[in-house]
């Protein structure tokens, strides 16, 4: 297996993602104008593409409301520094059932809803990138299970195809990626794809370097790839995923931590990003760069 490292690589922030971070750091951005402002800071410490969910200012708790999207989107693309923007469209598929001896009921937490109105913020806001969760899996908790069925994975796949927003695959076991080519061989994706490779989530793919590179052999040469890791694995995954020839995700979406117990930002984590895959040998590219490599194009958003 000899060493292909990528010599051209994008950084991608994951701005906040939809954890339950938001009461375990004051810098975990909570309304449309923290997420934008830390999304902008991102970008000019070198992130060309930023990862955005929305949280209820109030709560932090995770959202879908088309507002607070809105609202984000704008604020980033008023902004003096060009980034891709990557809206999630994870949202919706969330199901907690009631317990080992009576699963039904669902119960609080779980957020179903058809695929049309968990891709509507990507419909109205036209990002150039949006992510599709290509699989169902045991998510961390107890009782949470991430629910994309094929059916409903062909639905929303179609949709952001024939909006010209480009799918970044979430895979976050190897059968994600196996899926994912069936929906590139089936026509509802177009290829070359894009895929983020998610290491070390509980409960899909472990964060071991031979799980790693069984991912990334199962990437299609003519894809592009990103990946990433949780918490300490964070830094180590950016020179991995360098090496193998991909792409780097860093933020606080996966962690909060710059070094152990030093709490940090999502610029300081790309700085830090920035500063491996340079150190390795490689560039740092652009948002145009970006474009141009993944064949995107930078839209004004549908009128509200």
């Amino acid at each position: 297996m000899p060493l292909e490292m990528n010599r051209e690589v994008f950084i991608t922030c994951a701005v906040t993602g939809s954890g339950s971070t938001q009461d375990r750091s004051p810098h975990v951005p909570r309304s449309p104008k923290q997420i934008a402002d830390s999304a902008i800071d991102a970008a000019k410490a070198g992130a060309a593409v930023v990862h955005c969910h929305v949280r209820d200012p109030e709560t932090g708790v995770p959202s879908r409301d088309l507002a607070l999207y809105r609202e984000v989107t704008e604020r980033i693309r008023d902004a003096e520094v060009d980034v891709v923007l990557n809206l999630t469209a994870g949202m919706g598929g969330d199901i907690v059932f009631g317990g080992t001896e009576a699963p039904l009921p669902t119960v609080e937490g779980t957020d179903m809803v058809g695929a049309t109105e968990r891709v509507a913020h990507v419909a109205a806001c036209l990002p150039e990138i949006c992510t599709l969760d290509c699989g169902t899996m045991n998510f961390a908790e107890a009782d949470y299970v991430m629910t994309n069925t094929p059916g409903m994975l062909v639905a929303m796949g179609q949709m952001m195809t024939d909006l010209g927003v480009k799918p970044e695959i979430e895979a976050f076991d190897t059968g994600h990626l196996w899926y994912a080519k069936q929906l590139v061989k089936d026509g509802v994706l177009d290829s070359p794809a894009l895929v983020q490779l998610c290491m070390g989530v509980p409960w899909g793919a472990p964060d071991d370097l031979n799980t790693f590179m069984a991912m990334v052999n199962n990437v299609p040469d003519d894809w592009t790839f990103s990946a990433f890791g949780l918490g300490r694995s964070q830094m180590p995954y950016v020179a991995a995923s360098v090496l193998a020839g991909g792409n780097v995700r860093v933020g606080l979406e996966d962690n909060l931590m710059l070094d152990r117990g030093v709490l940090t930002t999502n610029a300081q984590l790309v700085e830090r990003a920035v500063g491996i895959v340079e150190n390795l040998g490689a560039k740092v590219i652009g948002p145009e760069q970006v474009r141009a490599k993944l064949g995107l194009t930078k839209r004004a958003p549908v009128a509200a």
